[in-house]
């Protein structure tokens, strides 16, 4: 009997904080890992102080890896529509600078396809009463976070009161919305 390895799928999204972002991914069943880091940029091997300042042209992005078996594409495109406010440009929260714009990096046609697909529905729709300003781009590369900003809730979430004060409520909110997606769902 020969075992095949699982088939698996990348998705790159930028909703501001990627500690949010972050924790909320990995909650999904079918997503296998999620890594913080910088996309969007030009120079290599960015910092997160380089980033930090605004000029780096990166955005503070996630990379999911998923199995398309398990959860779409299309599926992981809402939760990131639900969990930011895409009509914000440059700026979620208290977040401010364009390394917290709302962005799609899309990895192939199929991708850029849904997410031009997602975007302009949502605006027809109305569920927003501003214009979606989510940049959809192709992905070009992607930089992991330095080690202390990869799973930054679950190592902080008792000691930071950031944790507690932004990334919670947005994790509750989630939770509920997309409750029957859960890993502890299945």
């Amino acid at each position: 009997m020969t075992n095949f390895a699982e088939r698996t799928d990348t998705a790159t999204f930028a909703t501001g904080c990627f500690w949010c972002t972050e924790a909320i991914f990995e909650q999904l069943t079918g997503v296998l890992r999620v890594t913080s880091g910088y996309s969007g940029g030009k120079k290599p091997n960015p910092t997160y102080e380089e980033v930090s300042t605004g000029e780096s042209g990166y955005a503070e992005c996630v990379q999911v890896v998923y199995e398309p078996d398990k959860i779409s594409y299309d599926e992981l495109v809402k939760v990131f529509y639900e969990v930011h406010d895409p009509t914000s440009l440059n700026k979620q929260g208290a977040d401010v600078g364009p390394q917290y714009r709302s962005a799609i990096f899309y990895h192939d046609a199929a991708q850029k396809e849904k997410a031009e697909y997602y975007r302009t529905e949502l605006d027809k729709s109305g569920a927003y009463n501003k214009p979606i300003v989510t940049e959809i781009v192709p992905f070009a590369r992607f930089y992991s976070a330095e080690d202390y900003h990869q799973d930054y809730y679950q190592n902080n979430k008792y000691s930071n009161p950031y944790c507690a004060m932004v990334i919670r409520p947005k994790l509750e909110k989630f939770q509920k919305v997309f409750a029957k997606k859960l890993k502890t769902a299945n």
